[in-house]
């Protein structure tokens, strides 16, 4: 566990020092969001309807601008040979950079998201619903998106294949996650929903981070 904790240390103090990436990502969601209302229309009714759908393609489409960094600058300079051979096995490398991607990217998107539903006038009601499905999905997005990153790895025109990867993967989470929102708004309760959410985050956790490290291990050799 020291090591890994090493590792996520490491990825934390990296991506500090290249902040641009999550700001990025953070600005893409908040002024993507931002355009709906202009193109639709700032009516209360249409906007509140649709918010939750926005807001999750939104922080999906955000949440996957860092993926391609995730393994990519490891794999130039060496790094990922280091790790790998840390004593710290293929999964768990993974797992760390999926918690890293969490911590870096899911959560800020999960604190812009409240402002974001408030702007887009969504019932009040909705928001702890879309919040509580967004906790749960920026992880299965993270390491949906870690597992997807280390099988393209020093593939050609791995930044192409990623979301061709990825979007279908989330495309349940994305269906649950809004679904969640939109009945809690409409009155209706939001946990089945957000338990299937949560089904599918507890078979992710170990599979992900297992077959995400498969896909490093045969990067390298």
């Amino acid at each position: 566990m020291g090591v890994f904790w090493a590792v996520l240390a490491r990825d934390l103090r990296l991506s500090v020092r290249h902040g641009a990436d999550t700001l990025a990502a953070l600005l893409f969601f908040m002024v993507t969001a931002s355009l709906f209302p202009l193109a639709i229309g700032p009516a209360p009714d249409t906007l509140g309807r649709i918010a939750p759908g926005i807001v999750w393609v939104c922080a999906l489409l955000a949440a996957l601008l860092p993926l391609d960094r995730l393994f990519g600058s490891d794999l130039e300079d060496g790094s990922l040979d280091l790790l790998l051979l840390s004593g710290l096995p293929g999964f768990g490398v993974a797992a760390a950079k999926a918690l890293s991607h969490w911590l870096v990217t899911g959560v800020p998107l999960l604190l812009a998201a409240g402002p974001v539903a408030v702007m887009l006038r969504m019932p009040n009601a909705g928001i702890p619903a879309l919040l509580a499905g967004l906790l749960l999905g920026s992880v299965l997005l993270s390491l949906f998106g870690t597992l997807c990153a280390s099988i393209i790895l020093g593939a050609r025109r791995g930044g192409v294949l990623l979301p061709l990867l990825v979007l279908p993967l989330v495309t349940p989470v994305l269906i649950f996650g809004a679904a969640a929102a939109d009945a809690a708004a409409g009155g209706f309760s939001a946990r089945p929903h957000l338990l299937l959410l949560a089904a599918m985050l507890a078979a992710a956790l170990p599979l992900c981070p297992l077959a995400a490290g498969a896909g490093l291990r045969a990067a390298v050799e």
